[in-house]
């Protein structure tokens, strides 16, 4: 038991005995907290399932509204607004006030913003400015929340003192609880409900409106799955279904990522969307206080290039050798990358708190939909009933106004003049009285036709608008046309992307562990050393394999076709690569751009320029890739020929693997290990030399080689090449035009010639002719030498033609008509020589 003291009545003695009140002390707080509850629940946390709105977002939309800040009207301070609202409506705080004023500007909060603020009003990871450093007005859509409240739409209740009458809820033209979701922690009960696109939501309520007994399956044609400010991806989409169900539910969220080249050598990961309602703030934290403890692996940095014109970008870059698919694995494991949404839809339904479904829900809104437009239609039938009865009691005094003027002037007043109209024209009370208040420039004949034509304008409204009342079938349909107009005009496309499992892009399905495509099993971490290829193209490009085991001569031929360097070699390997200058640098394979397989060719248009990924000096290119491990024969432009053994420095970058003499360059580089491979020079004055490789003894790496090829006056080296001696398929392609001419004027002529057709000579030898010029050729343009068929191509990657008849070794060629810039090996011989080499 407990005691109360109460307040004795002024004049009586003070008895503290006598005005104690014995309560029981169980009773009491139950009796209070019921109050405290019912007041949180219906007043403060849950919104009304007619306009999705809690008291207070109610309260600051209708007091705008009244205070007239429309979008084509300026700006007023927040602070001014929270003021309106809590001294005329919300008798709550100016804090709780501010934070629903701000969230209902927040396009990352809300689908459907409902306040157009201007100033800061916060982001995911920081808060709104103060409400007196902000300003704000209506949204457009918030407009057909408050539309038509003058028009006995709703009913209206006091405010909080009795003062006042706001609005018991808005109208609501629009499914605003399903469009922008709603949050909040009532006694004993909570709500989240996550938003929706307008344009799918409202296709559904109309479906809803033409089929009353539509069931979930049809409702869920038109809306698949929340619809997320914030974009993202929806991973899983049973929960979705559960919830839309029973009201209770949950789907995980994952941001949206990409696998990108940053540069050259480094792979990232670039977010754009993230989850709802997580900041890219806090997603940074949290990835450097898993890296600091060692959850998380393969990530070198973190930058946020997140902008107000590209909107958000997380940029993590990645480590060498790491499976991107892995590390984002990780991520969404130890981050925010990845959150879940738990839907819980309790909402205000006729004051009671309940757990709707998605059709509920639905049900609930186009319901009290009618029933707004229901009561608008009847309160503009009365007022155009109201009019119509006041013209045609005007049309009456203006067909015998001499009269009428005669009567009011004999009556001695008003009322007087008043029951006599009403007597002789057989007039209401309502119509003698406009009659009274008549102006004299009312009662022009042109009035009269004005009047007349009114009121055949009310008699139609009026039967249009009954038509309404008597039919609900036009009833529903003039509520679904309401509908389409607003989400035609305030509907977007969707942002979030619904996925029923775990999707893994092609690009980084090409990085994963053998034997894991298209499954949901774990990925290693770091990219298994398979087989590749490094892969150097005729226009300088620079690429390798993902994990394959041949290069199959199959499907369409893509760009870059003409390969100048195929090396064998792993993910984790070493290669190198030769320069005109002589120089050999050592290249991780792994840092090389990853070719994904299509159709089992390499797509060679994903390379990357050899210049972005080497560091090339002035004057110097690209020769060849070559392998460490093997011996290798190089050419130069003044004939000179070395064998250069595979003893190269370990902790170099770099070095010279052949000492030039000045002004010469390297031409070709190529692997010549056995007995049967021959070496193979041809010069721009078409002389061709073949000679078997053990001619030329190998040599160290600063030895300058040793006479190759002689050369006349002013000739120098074309191509250098190696061929084997037993490859019957073996050819020679040379082409033939005019030193000096402009690009593209002259194309030349080719010849393909069967490699066999020349015969061996010695080492230092000038070799035989390989090409007769015909008239106004004077030199070679390209040539190269092979395992046929060669293929050719523009620097573009652009397929050309070659003859396919093979000519005599000193004949001429075959006039082109188009510019081949570039001759190589098929596909299928590439792959096959790296393997052999």
């Amino acid at each position: 038991m407990a005691r109360r003291q109460t307040t004795p009545p002024a004049g009586e003695a003070q008895d503290i005995h006598e005005n104690i009140v014995d309560i029981d002390v169980t009773s009491e707080m139950e009796g209070s907290f019921l109050e405290y509850a019912y007041s949180v629940i219906y007043s403060r946390a849950l919104p009304d399932a007619r306009d999705g709105l809690k008291p207070v977002q109610r309260r600051i939309l209708f007091m705008m509204s009244e205070m007239g800040l429309r979008p084509d009207r300026g700006h007023v301070k927040s602070a001014r607004v929270v003021g309106e609202v809590m001294g005329k409506l919300h008798p709550h705080g100016d804090t709780a006030i501010y934070d629903a004023m701000v969230r209902m500007a927040q396009d990352f909060s809300l689908r459907l913003p409902l306040i157009d603020g201007h100033g800061n009003f916060g982001s995911l990871d920081d808060g709104p400015a103060a409400p007196r450093y902000t300003e704000a007005r209506l949204a457009a859509a918030a407009l057909t929340l408050t539309d038509h409240l003058d028009e006995d739409v709703v009913d209206f209740v006091p405010n909080y003192d009795n003062q006042l009458t706001q609005p018991e809820v808005l109208p609501a033209a629009f499914p605003n609880l399903l469009v922008n979701g709603a949050t909040g922690i009532a006694v004993g009960m909570a709500t989240n409900m996550a938003p929706h696109n307008l344009g799918e939501v409202v296709a559904a309520a109309r479906h809803l409106i033409a089929h009353p007994d539509a069931t979930l399956d049809d409702i869920m044609k038109f809306v698949p799955g929340p619809d997320l400010p914030t974009g993202g991806r929806i991973v899983g989409l049973d929960g979705i279904r559960d919830a839309y169900a029973t009201g209770r539910g949950s789907f995980k969220t994952r941001a949206k990522v990409d696998v990108e080249q940053l540069s050259a050598r480094r792979t990232g990961l670039v977010v754009t969307e993230l989850p709802y309602m997580v900041g890219p703030e806090k997603v940074i934290e949290k990835i450097k206080d898993a890296v600091n403890g060692k959850k998380l692996t393969g990530i070198s940095d973190i930058v946020d290039l997140t902008d107000r014109k590209h909107g958000l970008r997380l940029v993590i870059e990645l480590k060498n050798g790491f499976n991107p698919n892995a590390v984002l694995q990780q991520l969404y494991r130890f981050t925010p990358m990845e959150d879940s949404f738990g839907i819980n839809n309790v909402t205000l339904v006729d004051g009671q708190p309940q757990t709707l479904g998605l059709l509920e829900l639905l049900t609930v809104y186009v319901n009290h939909r009618i029933n707004v437009v229901r009561r608008r239609t009847a309160f503009r039938l009365a007022k155009k009933k109201d009019r119509l009865h006041l013209v045609e009691g005007l049309l009456v005094a203006i067909v015998d106004i001499d009269e009428v003027i005669q009567i009011i002037r004999s009556s001695d007043e008003a009322a007087a003049a008043r029951t006599r109209l009403m007597s002789i024209y057989d007039l209401s009370e309502i119509q003698a009285n406009y009659i009274l208040e008549l102006r004299l420039r009312q009662l022009t004949k042109y009035s009269r036709i004005e009047l007349e034509k009114e009121q055949d304008e009310l008699r139609r409204e009026i039967a249009e608008l009954q038509a309404i009342l008597d039919s609900p079938e036009l009833l529903r349909g003039l509520v679904s046309d309401e509908l389409g107009e607003l989400a035609d005009k305030y509907g977007t496309p969707r942002r979030t992307v619904l996925l029923e499992s775990e999707a893994v892009s092609p690009r980084v399905a090409a990085l994963a562990a053998p034997g894991t495509k298209g499954k949901a099993a774990p990925l290693a971490l770091e990219i298994a050393d398979d087989p590749c290829w490094a892969i150097l193209t005729a226009s300088g490009q620079i690429a390798r394999t993902a994990n394959q085991d041949s290069l199959a001569e199959s499907g369409p031929r893509t760009k870059h076709d003409v390969f100048r360097s195929v090396v064998k070699t792993s993910a984790r390997g070493e290669i190198a690569a030769v320069t005109s200058q002589g120089r050999m640098l050592r290249l991780q394979v792994m840092d090389m751009p990853v070719l994904p397989p299509t159709a089992g060719t390499p797509n060679l248009a994903g390379g990357v320029p050899a210049k972005d990924f080497i560091t090339l000096l002035k004057g110097e290119s690209l020769v060849a890739f070559a392998p460490l491990d093997q011996v290798l024969a190089i050419g130069t432009a003044q004939g000179v020929v070395k064998r250069v053994q595979p003893d190269y420095p370990l902790n170099r970058e770099d070095w010279d693997v052949i000492a030039l003499k000045d002004k010469d360059t390297v031409v070709g580089v190529e692997p010549a290990a056995g007995d049967d491979v021959e070496l193979i020079f041809v010069t721009r004055q078409a002389q061709l030399l073949r000679f078997n490789a053990s001619a030329v003894r190998p040599q160290g790496r600063t030895a300058g080689g040793m006479a190759g090829i002689k050369l006349a006056a002013g000739d120098r080296v074309l191509h250098f090449g190696t061929a084997r001696s037993t490859d019957d398929a073996a050819v020679v392609v040379t082409i033939a035009g005019t030193e000096g001419a402009l690009p593209g004027t002259a194309p030349g002529s080719a010849k393909v010639t069967a490699l066999a057709e020349y015969p061996a000579k010695g080492r230092g030898t000038a070799g035989v002719r390989a090409h007769r010029f015909l008239k106004g050729e004077d030199t070679l343009l390209l040539a190269w030498a092979g395992h046929g068929p060669a293929k050719a191509s523009s620097l573009a990657g652009v397929a050309r033609s070659l003859p396919v008849e093979h000519g005599r070794r000193d004949g001429s060629g075959i006039p082109l008509s188009q510019a081949v810039d570039a001759i190589g090996p098929s596909m299928a011989w590439a792959g096959e020589a790296a393997a052999e080499g």
